[in-house]
């Protein structure tokens, strides 16, 4: 009977090999993963910068009806806000919506009455919100983000122009 003769090498390039395989399978399994979490954060910051401003978009066109008569800048409880005025019944209310301690926030209230920011009903994270009106009846809302990026939008009142 003849005996095999066994090498090192033949016991050794097979096990190098597992090594080498599962070193490279970790190394592309973390990469996807930080490759994945980039993504889902900037998917994160631009999810609140485009709902943040399409939030005060949607508000001002659902509530264009006096023109800038009923929708503008103000100041509430030291902080600038979109004030939105509206009548139910023979009672006026204001809508304050602003961005105070990282949130946008909203407050609804009757026309007159004290009541302060933290009050306000939180509608999303922001790290900071500007608004001012440029012109009458045009807003610019610039809004950023936990990570620093901005965005900005320019809303028209559509009511100024009838």
């Amino acid at each position: 009977m003849k005996r095999a003769h066994h090498h090192t090498i033949d016991f050794l390039f097979p096990i190098a090999l597992f090594f080498v395989f599962s070193a490279t399978a970790l190394f592309s399994l973390l990469l996807a993963a930080n490759i994945y979490q980039g993504i889902v954060t900037d998917s994160e910051n631009r999810f609140q910068q485009e709902t943040s401003l399409s939030y005060l978009t949607t508000k001002i066109r659902q509530n264009d009806e006096g023109g800038s008569q009923n929708i503008y800048i103000s100041h509430f409880d030291g902080y600038d806000a979109l004030a939105i005025e509206q009548s139910y019944e023979n009672v006026a209310y204001i809508t304050y919506i602003y961005e105070a301690e990282g949130e946008l926030k909203e407050l609804f209230l009757q026309k007159g009455a004290k009541a302060s920011a933290k009050s306000g009903t939180t509608i999303m994270e922001v790290k900071n919100l500007d608004m001012e009106e440029i012109a009458d009846g045009l807003f610019q809302f610039v809004c950023t983000t936990a990570d620093g990026s901005t965005d900005s939008v320019i809303v028209s009142l559509s009511s100024e122009n009838i």
